[in-house]
């Protein structure tokens, strides 16, 4: 008895002894001390980590946030290997098909043996096509597996009636970037034109084509594509919510494409043409009709060959794989080499099957505890918005009440789902890879297509929770943090307030902010796309706005190449409006508690923003940030620091900056919206 006594106090004590064990910092080795922080923050807060952590050959990016997301692709490959080591799950259980699914995708021998065989059937049927009502017919087959060309549908929620979801058409089928690969006269589009036909005829030579029929069947997808892309809207232009928001009745759909069948397309689909019908860009939708009766049969069936292969060469043998990432992970986005055959399986696992496999990700890696914090820091960070909202001075009394009541109304989703999906129509099976994903495909297409003409289901997500990232929907006015992300070094229980919040909680308020960026202040309370602003208040925010559209107009990431301040206006809003009410709301959460310390001679304020300096530090290769500024709503990381913290006070008091610094905007440029 007295031994037991003796142990339960030392366990007693131990115990207690691991509560009281100081809570750390920032990350010291990190600082480029040499740096002023009042003249590039971002060198200063992390240049140290990327000088001893060059970008690894298979990224494109590196930071501690892009390693601690390439950490939980370990994780999950834990999960993955013990799973798939056993062979006799019960069939369509998560586990099977998990499991089965990841067994199948290492299996590298097995693919290769296969080469392009998979394709075989589907190649017959494109090939007996004859006449433009068999194209029609390969298209909805197509898009049955998610190889969504010339089009895609889907549901999505009607934005006059935001608790409904309608089907929703939009432009597909680009197989570049954006419209202004195929179109813009610029030296660097030219080559990509040049580098993408290239890739092309190698990819119909694998098919076994002769370098004729390669070159001409190249010529004939490059000449489609371009003229696909003269009628689709630019990246800034889609950013409107009102440039993809044409509700057309099911008679006008068919006046404005015959040819496409839309009665067996619905059919089909399982959509009722008496449902909600959106059409995002009708003169795309106009162009593939004129396309399907002035372009022959022939270049028809290549186009559609093209884009099977193009959408499913990663499933195929190693050929394939090999010059897909040539050109689109190493031409187009600067990695040097693949990412290993079992990093793409548990990243193609979780794509496909990603809350089977989520569950036991977050019952190992995400516990109740840390969902707890999380909930309070969001909490915490909702009223930081209320007293934003309440002391803005530009800002009407009218316009905030409808502000504060759209706050209100937000909706957190924290971690992974209440209720897990059913996976078990998917049928996986260990030794047919290409089969099984195109299994996990069909589901995915027909999941979507189920919530058609349905209430919304508020339960859904749209990202699996092994995923490193969050989102904002501003039609269910819902702020949703994966617990992918809800790691060190976003979030960390071993770390100081002052340090979450200036990480994830400048993310978690980045979110919030995207209510009230340029799209989602076009959403009222319930999610409609309706005005809720006095005109007078409008033109503020635009005016607010607008500065922010100027300071990133003026980054560039080489000589001539610039961000486009209108592309990443939502995001940099985001970002500026979470910096600053993540700061009041680490500020409210100090509110009847000890003054913080100082820890390694950093002060609280600088903590926070040291952090965030850390969590976005990206070291980005320069062909994907060109990729970026052409299409890319965020910018690169150097900007995603130093940009927001350039004009915040707090950010200049913390570190003593003075005006005419780097890090002080002066005051006619300073931007100030939340």
């Amino acid at each position: 008895m007295r031994l037991r006594c003796m142990l339960a106090l030392f366990c007693l004590t131990t115990a207690l002894f691991a509560q009281e064990k100081p809570l750390g910092g920032v990350e010291l080795g990190d600082l480029n001390r040499s740096v002023d922080p009042c003249e590039d923050f971002f060198e200063y807060a992390n240049g140290n980590w990327r000088v001893q952590n060059p970008i690894p050959p298979s990224m494109v990016r590196w930071s501690r946030r892009w390693q601690g997301g390439e950490t939980n692709k370990e994780q999950l490959k834990s999960i993955l290997d013990d799973t798939s080591a056993k062979k006799d799950w019960p069939k369509g259980s998560a586990e099977q098909l998990i499991g089965d699914y990841y067994a199948s995708c290492t299996d590298e021998t097995a693919v290769n043996k296969r080469g392009a065989e998979p394709l075989a059937p589907w190649l017959k049927e494109i090939d007996a096509i004859k006449t433009p009502a068999d194209v029609a017919r390969e298209i909805r087959r197509l898009h049955e597996i998610a190889v969504f060309a010339p089009f895609g549908t889907g549901g999505n929620q009607n934005p006059h009636d935001p608790n409904m979801i309608m089907a929703d058409i939009y432009a597909s089928g680009l197989s570049l970037p954006d419209r202004d690969y195929y179109l813009k006269p610029d030296a660097r589009f030219k080559e990509a034109r040049e580098k993408y036909h290239e890739h092309l005829i190698k990819m119909f030579g694998l098919l076994g084509d002769d370098a004729a029929k390669a070159g001409a069947a190249a010529d004939v997808v490059l000449a489609m594509e371009t003229k696909l892309a003269e009628a689709s809207l630019d990246n800034v232009a889609l950013r409107d919510p009102h440039a993809t928001d044409h509700i057309t009745s099911f008679a006008d759909l068919k006046k404005m494409a015959p040819h496409v069948g839309w009665e067996e397309y619905f059919k089909t689909a399982k959509f009722s043409p008496a449902g909600t019908i959106n059409v995002q860009e009708p003169k795309f939708v106009a162009r593939v009709e004129a396309m399907l009766t002035g372009e022959s049969v022939a270049d028809w069936k290549t186009y559609l060959r093209w884009q099977l292969l193009n959408a499913t060469a990663n499933a195929l043998s190693a050929p394939f794989v090999e010059e897909s990432f040539a050109f689109n992970g190493k031409y187009l986005g600067g990695a040097r080499e693949m990412r290993p055959r079992w990093k793409r399986c548990a990243e193609s696992t979780d794509a496909l099957l990603g809350e089977a496999l989520g569950k036991k990700y977050t019952e190992k890696y995400f516990p109740p505890a840390a969902k707890a914090r999380m909930q309070e820091m969001v909490k915490n960070l909702l009223a930081a918005m209320g007293d934003d909202i309440r002391q803005l001075e530009w800002m009407s009394p009218e316009t905030k009440k409808k502000a504060l009541e759209k706050l209100a109304t937000f909706f957190p989703k924290i971690g992974y789902p209440d209720k897990w999906k059913d996976y078990s129509a998917v049928n996986v099976d260990r030794n047919a890879y290409f089969e099984s994903q195109l299994s996990g495909r069909r589901f995915a297409v027909s999941d979507d297509r189920s919530t058609i003409g349905k209430p919304v289901d508020r339960g859904r997500w749209g990202m699996t929770p092994p995923t490193s990232n969050a989102y904002y929907n501003p039609l269910l006015n819902e702020i949703v943090f994966p617990a992918g992300i809800l790691q060190p070094p976003g979030f960390s229980m071993s770390k100081v307030d002052a340090v979450n919040y200036g990480a994830i909680g400048v993310v978690i308020g980045h979110e919030i902010s995207h209510g009230f960026d340029d799209q989602g202040a076009q959403f009222d309370a319930g999610g409609h796309l309706e005005n809720w602003w006095s005109e007078e208040d409008l033109k503020k925010f635009t005016a607010r706005g607008a500065c922010v559209v100027d300071q990133f107009d003026n980054y560039f990431i080489e000589p001539g190449v610039h961000h486009n301040g209108k592309l990443v206006l939502g995001e940099s809003i985001g970002d500026l409006g979470g910096a600053r009410i993540a700061y009041m709301a680490w500020k409210l959460a100090l509110k009847g508690r000890p003054a913080p310390q100082d820890i390694d001679g950093f002060t609280p304020e600088q903590q926070f923003f040291i952090a965030w300096g850390q969590f976005r530090g990206d070291a980005i290769r320069i062909e994907t940030q060109r990729l970026m500024v052409q299409g890319d709503p965020h910018p690169t990381g150097k900007y995603r620091v130093n940009g927001p913290l350039s004009n915040l006070p707090e950010f200049q008091k913390a570190f003593g900056c003075k005006e005419g610094q780097a890090m002080v905007r002066p005051k006619e440029k300073r931007c100030d919206i939340w």
